[in-house]
């Protein structure tokens, strides 16, 4: 079967990780080679990039585009991941945050700021990924890198609970972020859910759910089909 050169946008579902999708678009669209442009968190949702055939080479520019991203964090806990997928382990006070306060943190972490990712990411050291490490109780030391935030609005209406909306660069962590604002406020924070919307041009109201992929698959294969037969 000839390869096919697309660029597919998928809208990851809660729990599949982007390895999952890619999987499942491989196979059931029965794909040569197929690759993801920027990793999403199994907790997290939204906007994949998918590319097949000869768009694969085109993966490091889509990655390297501007991403946004909308969610909710949650003020007064941590977990070792910043996220649901490991158990709460502290509690803290937030009942001397302030309105002010959350502001001052907002411009603190917005614009060129320096972040550490989180030990519990896919970021290899010594040739091993950090959450491997991590989930085993080692110490894991990443190295600090500069990353910008180009974007970043609150809603604190469901305080302690804030939703958030960020523009940031390629390489931004935002459990990074949400665990900072919690250290800043003197508090703790956990990201309790987050969605990819945009990366680059590219946005989440233009992807397919994995449904709306299956459900496509015949129509693509049928097209694939009719160019083999004019060939």
């Amino acid at each position: 079967m000839d390869e096919r050169n697309e660029v597919i946008l998928i809208d990851k579902p809660l729990k599949w990780t982007s390895f999952d999708v890619v999987n499942k678009v491989r196979w059931a669209g029965k794909y040569k080679k197929v690759g993801h442009a920027g990793t999403l968190d199994p907790l997290a949702t939204g906007l994949l990039i998918l590319c097949t055939g000869k768009m694969t080479k085109q993966i490091d520019t889509f990655q390297a585009q501007e991403k946004e991203y909308t969610g909710t964090l949650e003020l007064g806990k941590t977990t070792p991941s910043v996220d649901l997928e490991t158990e709460f382990d502290a509690e803290y006070p937030t009942n001397h945050i302030t309105q002010e306060a959350i502001s001052q943190v907002v411009s603190q972490l917005s614009g060129v700021i320096e972040q550490i990712p989180p030990a519990h990411s896919a970021i290899k050291i010594n040739g091993k990924r950090a959450y491997e490490s991590a989930r085993k109780g080692e110490e894991v030391v990443i190295k600090s890198r500069q990353v910008e935030i180009k974007e970043f609005e609150v809603d604190t209406t469901n305080f302690p609970e804030i939703s958030f909306r960020i523009v940031c660069s390629k390489g931004t962590y935002i459990r990074s972020l949400v665990r900072d604002f919690g250290k800043l406020l003197d508090s703790g924070a956990y990201m309790s859910s987050l969605r990819r919307t945009r990366i680059g041009e590219f946005k989440i109201e233009n992807s397919l759910t994995i449904e709306q992929f299956l459900e496509s698959v015949p129509e693509r294969l049928s097209k694939l089909e009719n160019l083999n037969n004019q060939q």
